[in-house]
């Protein structure tokens, strides 16, 4: 029997190298996408490597979206097209998309580079998860004490639950992969 991929986190990998000298053009560029993209149902957020390939500043933006049918949405989009049409003069090598159901969308290699092997994935995650399931009890302990009814154990570890998914996905782990990206993809 087949599974439903319409409810998995799908991600956009959108590659552009930008010409010499456009840089501070496409960074406004980037700003103004990233702001309309937010808009759009089902948009999780935007992760923006910078680096550098053949000597051209190289973008990797990954964006996230909460099942294929509103990335779809966003690809197919007038917005989406014209704000592709207002970067045009501004690349090296057009604009190139790729599109994953992967689960290890943190671990997005630069262009041609296979994905980092699953043990150096699970080092880095290791790293993020640990401190933080250590650390965030602590910080919620004085909140339980002064109010029980939170600190019983399924709403404790509701909160700390919450709380460590929502570092990890949204400041953590795209600090620690741009952290270890040389380490990741050598």
């Amino acid at each position: 029997m087949g599974t439903d991929r319409t409810h998995e986190i799908a991600t956009l990998v959108v590659r552009h190298r930008v010409k010499a000298g456009s840089e501070d053009a496409y960074e406004i560029w980037l700003r103004r996408t990233i702001d309309i993209a937010s808009r759009y149902v089902g948009h999780m957020g935007v992760d923006v490597i910078r680096s550098r390939h053949e000597g051209l500043a190289l973008f990797t933006c990954v964006l996230r979206f909460s099942c294929t049918l509103h990335l779809q949405a966003w690809l197919d989009s007038t917005d989406r097209h014209e704000l592709v049409d207002d970067v045009a003069p501004l690349l090296a090598d057009g604009d190139h998309t790729d599109i994953s159901q992967a689960r290890e969308f943190w671990f997005v290699p630069p262009a041609d580079q296979p994905q980092p092997p699953r043990w150096k994935q699970a080092c880095v995650t290791f790293l993020v998860i640990l401190p933080l399931s250590l650390l965030v009890p602590l910080l919620w302990q004085p909140l339980f004490a002064s109010v029980p009814s939170l600190g019983g154990y399924v709403a404790s570890n509701i909160l700390i639950t919450l709380s460590i998914v929502l570092l990890v996905v949204y400041l953590f782990m795209p600090l620690a992969t741009r952290l270890f990206s040389r380490w990741l993809n050598p």
